[in-house]
């Protein structure tokens, strides 16, 4: 079976790390948004991969070939980004019709029964109950458990239950047909050619959609979502760094990774930091943070932060002569 993951979004949600590194190559607990997402699928089975590649698609392709040099992959360029349905169908000549195919977004963190979802006998969106409905596209079920209806971003919602961004169809000329024609009609949701609006015309053509549950999922397109993603994996078994060598005079505070070839001295790190390879932190106090590659942090205190690769950091020293009942605010 052939996935598609497409990776051509700006990441503006991000900015300004995204003004440098593509969304999916910013690091989480050790590892790239995208490295988890590949990993997950080459371990349930998956041989065939297709990349939607757009902005800084260069060092998209470039980390893909590096990292997984014997990957079957193919890489198609989204010139407009114009919807997640527009990314797929961008693809289309690289797909079979009635072969299967599967989709999962390039910035999305799952834990989930793949397995079950790509055994699944109909089509299949992986689910998950939300708060607020109107920032997702949501489906309805009827009484015997599948899809009666598919909408995106529902002003007034009917359901709680959103797709999270994995979806596997049945046949791949099914798909390509429905987004054919969105594309022909030039029909818009909030100016962009859906995969919801895509999957509802499927359901109204009579293609039967099932779901599959997701236990956790992490939508890493704000910095939040993606340091609470970072604070959540760091809290499962091989992810933090356990064999860490002696830096001086610091405290690190489990659960941390620390990559190679780091210089830490007079500081305390941790808990949930990840901090990139070659960086050099010099009196400093981090914690609930992403720290890139080749950053520099001195004097400083930070949290709940994420410090891009090449970035340098170095706080103020102060010299205070205090008067009695004085208040000093230095800030957040």
């Amino acid at each position: 079976m052939k996935v598609i993951i497409p990776v051509a979004g700006a990441g503006t949600k991000l900015r300004p790390l995204t003004y440098t590194q593509p969304k999916p190559l910013i690091p989480v607990a050790g590892k790239p948004i995208l490295g988890f997402i590949v990993d997950e699928l080459v371990e349930v089975g998956f041989t065939e991969f297709i990349f939607v590649i757009g902005y800084m698609g260069d060092k998209i392709k470039a980390y893909i070939n590096e990292n997984y040099p014997d990957l079957d992959k193919q890489f198609v360029i989204q010139e407009d980004r114009e919807g997640l349905g527009h990314a797929i169908w961008t693809a289309r000549h690289l797909i079979g019709e009635e072969e299967p195919l599967f989709v999962s977004l390039g910035d999305l963190i799952f834990d989930m029964d793949l397995k079950k979802m790509v055994d699944c006998e109909n089509s299949c969106l992986a689910v998950s109950k939300v708060g607020d409905p109107r920032n997702f596209g949501i489906v309805e079920i009827n009484e015997e458990g599948l899809v009666k209806a598919a909408i995106e971003k529902p002003s007034i919602p009917r359901s709680n239950l959103a797709m999270i961004g994995i979806y596997k169809f049945k046949k791949s000329g099914e798909l390509i047909h429905a987004l054919d024609k969105l594309i022909k009609e030039e029909r818009k949701t909030h100016e962009e050619f859906q995969l919801t609006d895509a999957i509802m015309d499927m359901i109204k053509e009579g293609h039967t959609f099932s779901t599959q549950t997701a236990e956790n999922w992490y939508d890493c397109g704000q910095k939040d979502v993606l340091l609470k993603t970072n604070a959540i994996l760091l809290e499962k078994a091989g992810y933090p760094t356990t064999n860490l060598p002696e830096f001086q005079n610091t405290i690190v505070l489990q659960p941390v990774h620390i990559a190679g070839n780091c210089r830490i001295e007079n500081s305390i790190i941790g808990p949930h930091v990840t901090i990139g390879p070659h960086s050099q932190i010099r009196s400093a106090i981090v914690r609930d943070s992403i720290i890139g590659e080749h950053a520099t942090i001195e004097e400083v205190v930070l949290q709940a932060s994420i410090v891009g690769n090449d970035a340098a950091i170095k706080g103020m020293r102060q010299s205070l002569n205090l008067g009695d009942n004085t208040v000093i605010d230095f800030g957040q």
